[in-house]
Parts: structure tokens; C-alpha cells; sequence
């Protein structure tokens, strides 16, 4: 990736192949769950924002004024666009419970973007909004995401904690995040290594470092930095009342229902899997989310080469071709700092014993394996 400014980057095509794959992983889950993908607008009028109140109160929404004098936002959120959708889906109670979700990019006017994509003012984000017909039900609903949540970061390679913290000014219920715990984070936790209990130290102060564990007893609590890869918030009934969302219940009334909101940050999180996965030579991809499974090296043998790249790609492994006129101390090193799990050299001496010379990002030392034998050790 580069930077255009800061809090703003472009993803190259390596980068945006890992983006897209923690899209995937994430779109697959949320499916999985019964979330149905929209896909909605970043340029959004002023007047929505003014209904919600956000408008005045969220002090990180970017304002734009057109032409015309007519007043938008760049959403930061989806509350205020995706509430006056749904109201035309829901009009009973057999239309409840209701997931949508999109994944977008998202505006916020920080005051100093840090450290990257880890806080930036445009950034990849999936949100998931849900309504209900009762707490009872969200609560439920909440239940069923969480482990979707937790499946996605362990299939991401992380360990996520489920932290409490304030909602903010989404709402003044407790919500929860979803940390990683890495040196590069920014939030200060409390966690019990014997349990999953974790708390925001920086929005409840009930309780510090080596106090027993109040959920299970077993162990006293640590202290860490994590970076928020994900959140949670129980949204009430702020925004169905404030545009107006009723449904029918079962009696006939017109009711209000109870609304969600899931977060998940995939630039961030691509930021976070980054700073945990590496060597002093560069990235150690996991094999899951790696820009290709192998890098194909050639030194001097382009005719084998190709034909190993043909091999390789018609059985459906990624490759990347390193066939630049560069010596072989620069193309090793680029490997090692691109980090795909695989590295397939093929030179004059690999093919003299018979075969090419494989290394695996993770180990130290390669092998010299027939080419019958390749696509098995890779796959």
C-alpha cells in the first residue's frame, strides 16, 4: 500500500488480494448467520444526519457543502441511511428478526490519524444493522453473532477478547468490543487469562491489575494493549424512533423494535494480522489470507519456469512469477518480505538434483522436491 495523506492509503495489488480474502472470510460468516448484503451510499444528505441528531453531536463526521449550497455528509456510520430503508421491509411482526450488512469504505475526521491503517480518516469497515421484536431476541441474535465474530478472527488467525465498554455516541448502553491483543494497539484492557473476561480500563475503573477475576475466580487479571478489531452495540430504539419504524405486533399494535449494529474493520484488521504475523525480514501471511500460496523464483530458467507456472495455476495454487532481471539476493529478500507461504526456486542446480527448491516462509531451510512431488507438498 502507499499513503496519498495521512489516514488515506491506496492498496496495491498484493494488499488488496489480502483485503479482498478477509472480505470473503467475513461475507461468508455473516451469510452464514442470515445477514443479507446491501451495498449503500457514502454521500448522504444532511437532513438524515439532523434527524438522528447526529448531525450537531458526532464530531467526527466529514460536512460538504455542494454547489448549490445544499448541505452532505460522508457517512461514518449507517444508522441514519439504512433505518428509512428498512422501514419500507418491515411492516410486521413476521418480518422480524431482519439482518442486512455491507461492506464499504467509511469517513471520519479524526484529528490525528496514528499508526497507520490502524486509525485512519478512510477505512474499510463491514456493518451489520439487525431489528427485533423484542431484548429478549436481540440478545439472542447477539449471541449467534458473537461466535460468527469469533469464528471470523480465528479464522483470521487472531485471538479476539470481548471487551465491555461506553457505546459512545451511538448509545449510552454498554457495548462490546472485539480485541486483539498486540504491542501496536491502542486501548488499555484488562483480561483473565483462565476465562474470556475482558474489560475497557479506559471506560470502567472498577477493577485493576492481579484483582481475582470477577467472572470466574481462577486467575487475577493482566494488563495489555489490544487494538479494537470489531463492535457491538445494542442501539434500543434511538434511531426506529426517530424515523419512525414501527411494525404490527401479533395484537395489532404498532410497536418499535429493537435495533443492532456489528462492526467489524477490515483495513484495521489487515493492519493488526500485519503487526502480528512478522519476522525482521518482513510479513509471515497466514496461508489463508497470503496475496498468492507461492512465490516462484527464477534464476536464469525461464522455459522451466513457465512450465511450473502453468503446472501451478491449472491445479488452482496462486503464484506469483518472480521473473524480473534481479539478482537472487534481491528476489530471496522481496520474497521473505512479502511473505507468501511458499517459496519455489527454480535454477540450474534445483533442476541438476532433479527437482526445485521449496521453503516454507516459516522455516529457516529449504528442500530440493521432484516436481512430481510439488503440487502435493504445496497443497
Amino acid at each position: 500500500m502507499r499513503q496519498l495523506m495521512a489516514g488515506v492509503y491506496t492498496y496495491l495489488p498484493f494488499g488488496l488480494r489480502v483485503l479482498q480474502k478477509i472480505e470473503a472470510i467475513i461475507r461468508e460468516e455473516m451469510n452464514g448467520i442470515g445477514g443479507e448484503e446491501v451495498l449503500m451510499p457514502m454521500l448522504h444528505p444532511a437532513e438524515i444526519w439532523k434527524t438522528s441528531g447526529g448531525w450537531d453531536s458526532v464530531d467526527v463526521l466529514f460536512k460538504l457543502k455542494s454547489r448549490t449550497e445544499k448541505d452532505y455528509a460522508l457517512g461514518q456510520s449507517q444508522e441514519e441511511v439504512v433505518t428509512p430503508l428498512m422501514s419500507e421491509f418491515i411492516q410486521s411482526y413476521r418480518d422480524l428478526p431482519a439482518a442486512v450488512y455491507h461492506i464499504q469504505w467509511k469517513f471520519r475526521d479524526e484529528l490525528r490519524a496514528k499508526s497507520g491503517i490502524l486509525r485512519g480518516r478512510e477505512f474499510l469497515m463491514k456493518d451489520m444493522y439487525s431489528w427485533h421484536t423484542d431484548q429478549a431476541d436481540f440478545d439472542r441474535f447477539y449471541g449467534v453473532a458473537k461466535e460468527a465474530y469469533m469464528r471470523i478472527f480465528n479464522r483470521l488467525g487472531l485471538t479476539a477478547k470481548v471487551t465491555e465498554a461506553s457505546g459512545g455516541s451511538f448509545t449510552e448502553k454498554v457495548s462490546y468490543e472485539f480485541e486483539v491483543l498486540t504491542d501496536a494497539g491502542e486501548a488499555n484492557i484488562l483480561y483473565c487469562p483462565s476465562c474470556d473476561y475482558c474489560v475497557n480500563v479506559d471506560d470502567i475503573q472498577t477493577y485493576k491489575v492481579e484483582d481475582n477475576c470477577p467472572r470466574c475466580g481462577k486467575d487475577s487479571l493482566k494488563a495489555s494493549l489490544a487494538a479494537e478489531v470489531g463492535n457491538v452495540f445494542d442501539l434500543g430504539q434511538k434511531y426506529v424512533k426517530a424515523f419512525d419504524l414501527t411494525y404490527v405486533d401479533r395484537d395489532g399494535q404498532k410497536k418499535y423494535p429493537v435495533m443492532g449494529c456489528y462492526g467489524i474493520g477490515i483495513s484495521r484488521t489487515l493492519g493488526v494480522i500485519v503487526e502480528k504475523f512478522n519476522d525482521e525480514k518482513g510479513i509471515i501471511w497466514p496461508e489463508n489470507l497470503a496475496p498468492f500460496r507461492v512465490q516462484l523464483v527464477e534464476l536464469r530458467q525461464p522455459e522451466r519456469a513457465e512450465e511450473i507456472y502453468s503446472l501451478l495455476t491449472e491445479a488452482g495454487v496462486e503464484v506469483l512469477w518472480d521473473d524480473r532481471d534481479a539478482t537472487p539476493g534481491e528476489k530471496f529478500a522481496d520474497a521473505d518480505l512479502i511473505g507468501c507461504p511458499f517459496r519455489v526456486v527454480v535454477s540450474e542446480r534445483s533442476l541438476s538434483e532433479g527437482g526445485v527448491e521449496v521453503k516454507k516462509r516459516t522455516e529457516k531451510t529449504s528442500t530440493i522436491i521432484k516436481l512430481g512431488d510439488l503440487l502435493s507438498v504445496l497443497k
